[in-house]
């Protein structure tokens, strides 16, 4: 089966679009979820896929999915590999489709802000080509150098200046994909429309279930005019999270607001106290000084003191460097971040249940949290635990018992489960909480609708039937 797939598979691509090499396949046998890692150190890694297509084309990828449709071969999509939630998985039998080789800029048109990238263009390389007009897509997720545009599509993805630029939904103007018979869809035309539901959400968030993106088109803006900082220190987290509140709810919108806990802020920067609040202003430098002036004078009200502005500069330079798994798994330890979301009058109860839930966990060596997005309703959460434990067999228990506290003390109080990492293979078994037995179901009859062979990436986002 798998020599005639491949055959089949180099006959219609070519020989060098399908890499059958022991690198190659290595790999690309999963992303970045701290699982898959730990399962590697414990010798029960993901298996090698049968193969990994590469293709240069929109043909190539109907070719593909009509290869793998006619024998029920499931197909993996790939990006970067950046993903932490278990979006990733090989099966021997799968076929993975890295689209890292479709990654032209189509279009950058400075007069209606459009920019148009292949879905395997590099997020960092799409923002410095529009940067050489002048403009920026304004999506900064902390992965922005290591990820796809494509990618930010289906996991539904958000920035650090989401505040004010919003997430990826906000900015997309619309998605080119195609669907597991062949068809090819483009998702969006005008600035905004009225035809129907958005069909565009159906490619957002999808995990690889739905089809493939082959391509997006953003609505990018011109580059900020201005810049200010901001910092605080709060005495406590409800102190921070009240001050964000009235600062969002009274019309202004900094592009970065993140609060981090005692714990967060000093491990930041040794010169924090208490709980400290950063703020990002850009844009005209007359709203930008406004802004600024706005947020000292409420915090100033507040009787919450200004904390030294050099904290946000060292957050700027150090907010993509994060320690990889090689450097936290050989000592044993388990770590993760999760993000949530919840309504103002929830996010103090679901930070106190499930900060203290983490504590209790034998072995506990950090259980804390910031928060990076904000709304007029609520804000995000971003949770980060590091629990001790006896070695590679039971980390997967422990790091799984680490996520099961978090998504408990967020349901419990009514939080959203995910807010920009996606379902993957962690929160599969939670959807139901978040969208109900009905949401699950209705998702189920889509997934069957688009994709009846059931060839796109299985074991992604539905909870097992």
């Amino acid at each position: 089966m798998t020599a005639s797939l491949i055959d089949a598979l180099r006959e219609a691509l070519g020989k060098a679009k399908v890499d059958t090499s022991g690198a190659g396949l290595d790999a690309r046998r999963h992303d970045y979820w701290m699982v898959s890692h730990a399962r590697d150190l414990a010798g029960e890694g993901a298996p090698r896929p049968a193969c990994v297509v590469r293709p240069a084309s929109i043909e190539d990828v109907q070719a593909t999915l009509a290869i793998a449709g006619e024998r029920r071969v499931p197909v993996i999509p790939f990006g970067l590999g950046s993903g932490v939630v278990g979006g990733v998985i090989a099966s021997a039998e799968a076929i993975v489709l890295d689209m890292g080789a479709m990654n032209a800029t189509r279009f950058i048109d400075p007069v209606n802000l459009l920019a148009s990238f292949d879905a395997g263009k590099n997020g960092l390389e799409a923002e410095e080509a529009v940067a050489l007009q002048g403009l920026t897509i304004g999506h900064w997720p902390q992965s922005v150098a290591i990820s796809t545009v494509g990618g930010w599509i289906a996991t539904r993805a958000s920035g650090q200046f989401s505040t004010a630029y919003g997430n990826i939904e906000d900015i997309v103007h619309s998605i080119e994909a195609v669907l597991p018979g062949g068809d090819v869809v483009v998702l969006g035309r005008g600035p905004r429309a009225s035809a129907g539901p958005d069909l565009r959400s159906l490619m957002m968030g999808s995990e690889g279930c739905l089809g493939v993106i082959t391509g997006v088109t953003f609505s990018v803006r011109r580059a900020a005019q201005s810049r200010a900082l901001s910092a605080f220190s709060a005495p406590d987290m409800r102190a921070g999270f009240e001050l964000q509140r009235q600062i969002i709810q009274s019309g202004w919108r900094p592009p970065v607001m993140r609060q981090y806990d005692e714990r967060e802020a000093l491990r930041l920067d040794e010169r924090a106290k208490g709980c400290l609040l950063l703020m990002i202003h850009e844009g005209p430098a007359a709203l930008v000084a406004a802004q600024a002036q706005a947020a000292g004078a409420m915090a100033k009200a507040a009787g919450i003191a200004v904390a030294p502005l050099g904290i946000v500069e060292t957050w700027l330079e150090r907010r993509n460097h994060v320690p990889g798994w090689e450097q936290i798994l050989p000592r044993g330890i388990v770590a993760d971040t999760v993000e949530i979301s919840g309504a103002w009058t929830a996010i103090g109860n679901i930070y106190d249940h499930a900060v203290a839930s983490l504590k209790e966990m034998e072995g506990c060596l950090a259980a804390s949290a910031h928060s990076s997005h904000v709304y007029r309703s609520g804000l995000n959460l971003y949770f980060t635990f590091a629990v001790a434990t006896q070695g590679p067999k039971v980390m997967e228990a422990v790091y799984l018992d680490a996520w099961r506290r978090i998504m408990e003390a967020t349901d419990r109080h009514g939080g959203s489960l995910a807010h920009h990492h996606g379902i993957g293979r962690v929160r599969r078994d939670y959807l139901e909480r978040e969208l109900g037995a009905s949401g699950v179901a209705l998702l189920r009859r889509l997934k069957q609708a688009i994709d009846p062979g059931g060839i796109m990436n299985p074991g992604v986002l539905l909870p097992d039937a």
